[in-house]
């Protein structure tokens, strides 16, 4: 499975498509969001938005088990997958049975953007493509203002952690090849781990051991330690809702752990709608609309 090149879905797909499954939720919102869900035949139970439309849809499993029957049931014309959330053998099934699959796999704002016009273009709808001109011009001028603040915010955003044998504690961040890590520098932040490659084995990762030579795997997804963190000193810790659900509880408990640190003396320890962060299309409207935001101190500081 490979990111799609430019007029990849449109030559796959050259008549709009009329029953699409998708095994992306912010795939399932965009095509809502762009006036395109009369299409959508099939969801994930993952896919929450828009939660009215999505009413009576059919469920067809989690994204990294969609159930292969039940798709080849809808007889789709289109079933879009996401390369790091849906398995590849459901792929190749799709495949060997003459199913459009087409897969995404963005790692940047602009990739996600050419993702929605790949998706606009193959429906030819007029109207969506309107709609995306206008997230362009809002994506600009979210560019120009970050690159207009003397200096950026220092930030730690977690999206997983856990706790070894031994009960040292890790949390998993994102380095600067994510989509993630792209839209926050976009929105005027400094991710504080933005080099950091994951290593494997965990302890590996956390300094406990050394590396393996052989390991393979995707390395954007590094797990810290504590004394990782304190070192970094983010200005800003962001703690989103999804992947991992942290809460009130978890944001108390970190911020006692790293009470030396910027984020927390400055009060600058927030909880934060993950779908902003995580979900690439047209959610990133939403995006711009709110995260500069927690950037902003930094700027108005000096």
């Amino acid at each position: 499975m490979s990111m799609p090149g430019a007029g990849e879905l449109q030559a796959l797909c050259p008549r709009p498509p009329q029953r699409v499954v998708s095994l992306v939720p912010s795939l399932t919102e965009s095509l809502f969001d762009m006036g395109l869900g009369a299409a959508v035949v099939g969801v994930t139970d993952y896919c929450t938005s828009p939660a009215a439309a999505l009413q009576g849809v059919p469920r067809l499993g989690g994204a990294k088990n969609p159930r292969l029957k039940d798709i080849l049931a809808l007889h789709p014309d289109l079933v879009l997958m996401n390369q790091e959330e849906n398995p590849l053998p459901v792929y190749q099934a799709l495949r060997e049975r003459g199913v459009v699959a087409w897969v995404v796999f963005p790692k940047s704002v602009s990739q996600a953007l050419d993702v929605l016009w790949e998706l606009a273009g193959a429906f030819q709808s007029q109207a969506a493509l309107l709609q995306l001109q206008a997230l362009e011009r809002a994506l600009d001028w979210a560019r120009a203002a970050a690159e207009a603040r003397p200096r950026r915010a220092r930030y730690f955003c977690p999206i997983w952690q856990g706790t070894l044998a031994s009960g040292q504690g890790w949390w998993m961040t994102f380095n600067q090849d994510t989509y993630m890590s792209d839209l926050l520098a976009i929105c005027g932040g400094e991710n504080a781990f933005a080099g950091r490659e994951r290593r494997q084995p965990l302890e590996a990762d956390l300094g406990l051991a050394p590396p393996r030579e052989d390991a393979g795997g995707d390395r954007r997804y590094p797990r810290v330690s504590l004394e990782e963190i304190r070192a970094a000193d983010p200005e800003l810790i962001l703690l989103p809702d999804e992947p991992y659900a942290y809460d009130a509880a978890h944001k108390e408990a970190l911020s006692a752990l790293l009470e030396g640190v910027s984020a927390v003396r400055e009060g600058r320890v927030h909880l934060v709608e993950g779908s902003l962060i995580a979900w690439h299309g047209t959610r990133l409207g939403q995006a711009l609309q709110f995260l500069p935001a927690f950037f902003l101190p930094a700027f108005i500081d000096g």
